[in-house]
């Protein structure tokens, strides 16, 4: 088998040398090295020579239940990334961190993975049309994160490999290293090694390495070709009158992607709750009969290829991945979202579910979340990786997009605790406020994915900007780039989680998505917007209605809710303003597009919304 890879020679000694390596064939093996041909199977590490336990490993019906010992590694490290090598860069290097240089400690790690039995799995990152060769090596019993991998990309079968599989990334997997080198920490260091780039992960979570690792690899790939992938979710809407629309939906960890493909969450009695004034306790309902149809595109990455785009001037995407890492802490009950939770509980073979309760041989249920030990909470990152065959309507080309969405976590906001939670139901942005939205990318509030961080963050740089290796200024320009080629995608902007002093979880963007498909275009009549209040926000609409109903005002123009009143507004729109300069001095350098530069320009000095506009024209 080793004889139908192309490895550097550091890896193929590490195989050469090791106790043993396994070459998976099929996906149910790959299952059964996940549970260690056990029913309760427990993953742990030699530590100071005493055993260190990681993570237990449940065999349920419906597939394999990863729960970690460890409380913190039940949600990714924002600050795991590390730097390994000397090329340009604006994360912190190894050196820089840990005060010595990285060679040392990656010689340790393949004389560590030497002393193994060992899994190698090859697949191919974003499929074999647009992909790239890549390749894991693990010790074998964590069959769990190799089965995660398989699922999240292409998996390949080498004995069925026609030629020779030559990685242009490798995985390497020690997870005691997490202990015995970095304090416990989820550390992930990226070594762009020569022809080879290196992905040395030191902790078993597959959210920064298996997943967020790959994703900075593409990044690597695309800023040295010129493209760049998208940290995004899309779908096609089909409405009950067969209008057609593709959106996109980008945002931080948590800003709503995956929801952007999720079915609407109803009451009972079949009505929508559009949300609860957390003053005053009083609701506000939608019912909409008929809901559009849903066609999933991507969920979290999405490629956009040069050799991908067209002559439409729209976007042209395509999902970079074999699965999705689908988060459900907010399924709370039966019944809250049947789509997902049949897909779950019955699905055509077992799935890789993590932070959820199992017992042996029962049926895992994906409202029934681990407690965290230190919360007495459930845990609030949950997740099932859903391989796209499993699910239903799943497009698999290239489309073409007609709606740019970017998601935003927003806090509640009264006039005695202003906050950035002033954004409407949804905006329309101009193509420079849609740009600059996406430099800043801010985390949000209440984020579930991700350990905690204090205050108002930023995700950065389209919301990609923690997995990014090389410079964000190319980034940005990069970025500008694809709004200035494609003026026929609009851009929209959506909360979630409050509106003003309403809790509206993310209903906005499913609001959203109902109204803008069924309007049958993208395009927006200038005569039905109204300028925002904060300029940062483009335009509101003067009022949205829905399946014969109309949307509440509150919700459009959240000035008008008497709880805020336009001095809680401007506090909070002054919070909003404050935070993008902070984030956007980064990108004042010479290397920034000067189109770029007098878009930044136009925030840092206050400027209306007309003089966006003069600089990028909108299409209405």
């Amino acid at each position: 088998m080793l004889k139908k890879f192309k490895f550097p020679s550091d890896t193929t000694d590490i195989l050469e040398n090791c106790k043993g390596v396994t070459f998976p064939e099929t996906r149910e093996q790959l299952v059964e090295l996940a549970l260690g041909g056990k029913d309760v199977f427990t993953v742990e590490y030699e530590v100071d020579g005493q055993p260190r336990q990681e993570a237990i490993i449940t065999r349920c019906k419906n597939g394999a239940v990863i729960n970690y010992t460890d409380v913190y590694m039940r949600r990714r490290d924002p600050d795991c990334l590390i730097i390994g090598d000397n090329n340009p860069t604006d994360k912190p290097r190894y050196k820089d961190r840990f005060g010595t240089d990285f060679e040392p400690v990656r010689k340790a790690t393949f004389d560590w993975l030497k002393q193994q039995e060992l899994i190698v799995v090859p697949v191919m990152v974003g499929g074999d049309e647009y992909g790239y060769p890549a390749a894991l090596i693990a010790p074998k019993n964590a069959g769990f994160f190799a089965c995660g991998l398989a699922d999240l990309q292409y998996f390949t079968n080498i004995a069925e490999f026609d030629g020779v599989f030559e990685p242009k990334v490798v995985i390497y997997l020690a997870p005691p290293f997490r202990h015995t080198h970095f304090d416990g920490k989820q550390i992930v260091v990226h070594n762009r090694h020569g022809e080879v780039y290196e992905l040395l992960s030191y902790n078993l979570y597959p959210g920064p390495s298996a997943k967020k690792g790959i994703y900075g690899f593409l990044l690597d790939i695309g800023e040295r070709e010129g493209w760049v992938t998208v940290h995004t979710s899309a779908v096609k809407i089909v409405t009950p009158y067969e209008n057609e629309i593709v959106m996109m939906h980008e945002g931080a960890s948590g800003g709503g992607k995956s929801e952007m493909s999720e079915h609407i969450h109803r009451e009972t009695d079949g009505r929508l709750l559009v949300g609860e004034n957390l003053i005053t306790n009083e609701k506000f309902y939608l019912r909409i009969e008929a809901p559009c149809d849903l066609y999933p595109i991507a969920d979290d990455m999405a490629m956009c290829h040069p050799k991908m785009q067209n002559d439409s001037k729209k976007l042209v995407i395509k999902d970079v991945e074999a699965g999705w890492f689908v988060r459900v802490d907010h399924i709370k009950e039966y019944g809250t979202d049947p789509h997902l939770e049949k897909s779950c509980i019955q699905p055509n073979e077992p799935l890789v579910f993590m932070s959820m309760q199992a017992q042996p041989n029962s049926t895992v249920l994906i409202w029934e979340h681990t407690i965290d030990e230190d919360t007495n909470k459930p845990c609030p990152n949950p997740r099932v990786i859903l391989p796209r065959r499993l699910i239903n309507n799943i497009i698999d080309t290239t489309v073409e997009v007609d709606i740019r969405s970017f998601g935003v976590r927003t806090p509640p906001c009264c006039k005695d605790r202003p906050s950035y939670g002033i954004i409407g139901l949804f905006h329309i942005l101009p193509p420079a406020l849609g740009w600059l939205w996406r430099l800043v990318a801010p985390r949000g509030h209440a984020n579930p994915s991700i350990v905690e961080t204090e205050g108002m963050t930023s995700e950065g740089i389209g919301s990609y900007g923690y997995f990014l290796t090389g410079s964000v200024v190319k980034q940005a320009n990069l970025l500008l780039e694809q709004v200035l080629n494609t003026p026929n995608t609009r851009y929209v902007l959506i909360p979630n989680q409050h509106i003003g002093c309403y809790a509206v979880g993310f209903k906005p963007q499913w609001i959203a998505r109902e109204y803008i498909a069924r309007r049958g275009s993208a395009k927006f009549k200038e005569e039905n917007l109204v300028k925002a209040r904060c300029d940062l926000l483009g335009y509101n609409l003067s009022s949205l209605k829905v399946d014969g109903q109309f949307v509440n005002k509150a919700f459009l123009q959240p000035e008008t809710q008497p709880e805020i009143g336009l001095d809680g507004y401007d506090k909070g729109a002054k919070m909003l303003s404050d935070f993008f300069k902070k984030e956007l001095a980064k990108f004042d350098t010479p290397e920034l597009n000067p189109i770029g530069k007098k878009i930044i320009d136009c925030c840092m000095n206050d400027a209306p919304l007309e003089e966006y506009i003069k600089i990028i024209p909108i299409k209405f």
